[in-house]
């Protein structure tokens, strides 16, 4: 799986899966504790610290690499592949640890049956299953240790914990499915515009291309021959490259043509599938196609600041018209600075834009809210 490791709200939902992971997982961990505090022989002690100290450290990287869907394959196995090293040689360091008085390995058991669902596929993770279940009995009958108590740990807390692991995991996958389902709809949108532009263009220029080209070649072969009709034939080219020349224009003015309504109504549903709770106040009324066209471009800059310079959860766009303005209002929580960055050009871009016909931009941010307010005088 791709996904963008800077989206918000994934970020938001990956630490809450990953502390949910560990909490439900790394539990496991802290039984073995009580082998330790058990243990007579500080070398034993010694010893089994440090092999779970290693397990822990192995298990904490194969989490967080269950959760980052961004990372390669490679680092993925090299993680697991510690893992195992980490599981094998905690049974020579952990095992002896409590022998007979705390089946201390047998936690570790359970915490490797726990994991098996980021580790394998349900039949393998079986089997993986069955493998940690067999060295817990092995590690329990050579420590003198009661074999059903292992077997329950390391098999029923074992399962338990990976019946959580693996429904945690799997609403993972499907949040992460989501984003990328959402990111894959505006990037189709954006196709679909793109080829029904195409569309247009080759509808209006095929035939008129066409017989342009047949007129010019018959031009050239008149030449020589009869040079007024040729000279009739190049007019008769000029004229229909004039014509397709004004209906390109006209189709791409069209084009750009701007409906307010539709654009905000546009960058509405982006916020919203991104996971901002967007409030809209639409204006009542038609605008000048000109005031119409300067609001579309600072309604498509807060939209875009929005998205990328705040960590918001909510957002209002509001119009209104009085005394021959015409405002537009952005307000958004989660401001990330007191005020815009004075490196970036897009609002000064829009200034420069509505300067013109009289308007004006402002930005600021108050109480962690940022606030874009734009006005355009209205032609009476």
């Amino acid at each position: 799986m791709t996904v963008e490791p800077a989206d918000r709200r994934l970020r938001r939902a990956r630490q809450l899966t990953l502390l949910s992971l560990a909490t439900n997982v790394g539990t496991t961990l802290l039984l073995p504790c009580v082998g330790l505090s058990r243990e007579p022989e500080p070398r034993r002690v010694a010893l089994g610290v440090l092999g779970l100290a290693g397990f822990a450290a192995a298990q904490a990287a194969v989490l967080h690499g269950a959760v980052t869907p961004w990372l390669d394959g490679r680092a993925r196995r090299r993680r697991h592949a510690a893992l195992a090293v980490a599981a094998l040689l905690s049974l020579p360091l952990v095992g002896p640890v409590a022998a007979g008085a705390w089946p201390t390995w047998a936690w570790l058991g359970a915490s490797l049956v726990g994991m098996s669902p980021l580790l394998f596929r349900p039949l393998r993770a079986l089997l993986a299953a069955a493998g940690v279940l067999g060295a817990s009995a092995a590690v329990t009958l050579a420590t003198g240790g009661p074999l059903p108590t292992a077997l329950l740990v390391t098999g029923g807390v074992g399962a338990g914990v990976a019946a959580v692991t693996w429904l945690q995991v799997w609403f993972w996958d499907l949040v992460v499915e989501a984003r990328q389902g959402q990111a894959a709809r505006a990037r189709l949108a954006a196709a679909e515009e793109r080829l029904r532009f195409a569309r247009d263009v080759h509808d209006l220029l095929g035939h008129d291309l066409t017989v342009i080209a047949l007129k010019a070649e018959l031009a050239e072969r008149l030449a020589p021959l009869d040079a007024a009709r040729a000279g009739r034939e190049a007019a008769e080219v000029r004229r229909l490259a004039g014509s397709a020349l004004s209906r390109v224009r006209e189709a791409v003015h069209g084009y750009r043509a701007v409906d307010l309504a539709e654009q905000l109504a546009a960058v509405g549903e982006v916020l919203r599938s991104s996971g901002v709770r967007c409030t809209l106040v639409p204006l009542a009324g038609e605008l000048p196609a000109p005031v119409a066209a300067d609001l579309a471009a600072v309604l498509r800059e807060a939209g875009t600041n929005v998205l990328r310079h705040s960590r918001a959860d909510w957002c209002r766009i509001e119009l209104t018209r009085e005394d021959g303005l015409v405002t537009m209002t952005v307000r958004n929580d989660g401001a990330a600075s007191p005020g815009p960055d004075a490196l970036s050009g897009g609002l000064r871009g829009l200034a420069d834009r509505l300067a013109p016909a009289g308007g004006t931009v402002r930005a600021y941010a108050e109480d962690g809210v940022f606030h874009l307010v734009a006005t355009v005088p209205v032609p009476s």
